[in-house]
């Protein structure tokens, strides 16, 4: 195979969105991880030789492909809880989709016009520029920090690798294994596909050998008690005036069983209307909180004189107020909002005028430990979380995934969730309104889960842990820093050849 500039476009118009399905398909609920790795191969093969036209066509292609699999759940929150009529919620979905595949098609560009032509473009340039990418959309325009490789491999033998270099580390082994699979079935010479070899197995063999490595230990032998309510309330009924009061009697028959045991969550926005209006309400459970040693942690709106917050407030034998600093467009804020308010129901969805919180929030108080709290979609923004629970003592998190209905968004926000909890270290107690709600330890497994789509209340055992890992000290810093310098290395071996021929 000299030259793949002309494959017939049909196979690319295949191929290319094919390989990228294979991404969500290694990621949860699916969970066959293996189709990442062999994704990079085909992504490999077709950007080897090609173009850089013909690259900026098939990486668009395979994210499409990528996106519009792995994101298709905004279909659900835009046309059953936006109220956007079936052709309108798939307009916006697909041009969602086809926005965030322009990314791909940068990334294959960028691929084909910098790196490829630099020595190991391939073997090291490509994993390096994914991770360079992936680092890319956990900030840009907000961030989007969705679909990484490396969220399949918290169960895997490279899961070692993610407490000392986070998820990025894991998605970087990936692309890798990737492009060894490609060059090896290239090139088909025994010394060469046995370097590639040692090269996977290598890496492979070292998140295996650093997976028993103890980074933090226990700061009790006796496991805090922990209670998280989820009410399971319909979200076209959320914020409907008619079912406050029964929501509100809901959560209090719900919790009241629960008082003595050290920790009781409730979801994101349990509580359908401000902090202020509730406070009536909370006050005598903060009381019996409080008399029986019970923290009781609820996300409500925090209204500030003209001003919203997404809020999570601690209560009883705890205290703290955080503030979300991570809106979701549109379901939180609207972005333009002189001119989008109004004009369709989805841009005018209920409480979707929150205000950011600001970045120096410290953690909560929880009884005599500290937790690092979290609402929703900033559970997957790696750095947050890292900054965030670093010498603390438990990581909450609480979520209303019902915007999903019964996609595979709040399987793929869990498999997230689990991704932090190994890299930091650190128990997760993700609370939500409809499922999952979890307790995930401290090696990203989970020790108990709910059903989905049941009201009920899921009780467990959670260990406080002490330390750092290294990723929860240094957070994304050492990988993106060893990202650019390895390509800085590559140009300046490339400049040197390059005045050697001349």
């Amino acid at each position: 195979m000299n030259s793949d500039n002309a494959l017939p476009p049909l196979l690319v118009l295949v191929l290319a969105p094919l390989a990228g399905v294979m991404v969500t398909l290694s990621l949860a609920p699916f969970d066959l991880w293996p189709l990442g790795i062999l994704s990079c191969a085909i992504y490999a093969y077709l950007l080897c030789t090609c173009t850089a036209g013909q690259a900026v066509w098939r990486g668009w292609l395979y994210g499409l492909g990528m996106f519009g699999s792995g994101v298709s759940w905004v279909y659900v929150s835009i046309h059953v809880y936006g109220y956007a009529t079936v052709p309108l919620a798939v307009t916006l979905t697909v041009l969602f989709c086809a926005a965030l595949a322009l990314l791909q098609a940068l990334f294959a560009w960028s691929y084909v016009i910098f790196i490829r032509p630099l020595p190991g473009g391939m073997l090291m340039g490509f994993p390096v520029l994914w991770v360079l990418f992936e680092w890319l959309r956990e900030w840009l325009f907000t961030g989007f920090p969705w679909l990484y490789l490396g969220y399949a491999h918290t169960h895997t033998w490279i899961a070692g690798w993610a407490p000392v270099l986070g998820v990025y580390a894991l998605s970087f082994i990936c692309a890798l294994s990737g492009t060894c699979l490609f060059l090896a079935w290239r090139s088909r010479q025994p010394i060469a596909c046995t370097t590639y070899a040692i090269i996977v197995v290598s890496l492979w063999g070292g998140g295996a050998a650093l997976k028993p490595t103890v980074w933090v230990a226990r700061a009790s032998e006796e496991p805090l008690n922990v209670a998280m309510v989820q009410p399971n309330v319909p979200q076209q009924h959320k914020w409907n005036p008619a079912w406050y009061p029964r929501i509100l009697e809901q959560l209090e028959e719900a919790t009241r069983p629960q008082f003595g045991r050290d920790i009781v969550i409730w979801p994101e926005a349990a509580i359908p209307g401000p902090l202020q209006r509730a406070e009536t309400f909370l006050e005598p459970l903060a009381e019996r909180a409080a008399n029986s040693e019970t923290t009781l942690i609820t996300g409500v709106p925090y209204r500030d004189g003209e001003i919203y917050h997404n809020s999570i407030v601690a209560l009883g034998h705890g205290q703290g107020v955080y503030h979300k600093q991570r809106l979701v467009p549109f379901g939180e804020y609207v972005p333009l909002e002189q001119w989008l308010r109004g004009l369709i129901a989805f841009f005018d969805l209920p409480m979707s005028n929150f205000s950011p919180g600001p970045t120096d929030q410290g953690p909560l108080r929880v009884g005599a430990y500290r937790a690092a709290p979290f609402i929703c979609y900033e559970i997957v923004y790696g750095d947050q979380v890292s900054r965030a629970a670093r010498d603390t003592d438990l990581i909450i998190t609480i979520s209303n995934d019902s915007w999903f209905g019964k996609s595979i968004g709040p399987l793929q926000h869990l498999q997230i969730a689990k991704m932090r909890a190994l890299e930091n270290g650190r128990y997760v107690l993700r609370a939500t309104n409809n499922g999952v709600s979890a307790i995930i330890d401290h090696q990203g497994r989970i020790v108990k889960q709910s059903e989905q789509f049941v009201a009920t209340t899921l009780v467990g055992p959670v260990n406080v842990m002490l330390g750092n890992t290294p990723f929860g000290s240094f957070g994304t810093t050492p990988i993106i820093t060893g990202a650019g310098i390895t390509l800085a290395l590559m140009y300046l071996m490339y400049l040197g050849f390059w005045r050697d021929t001349e």
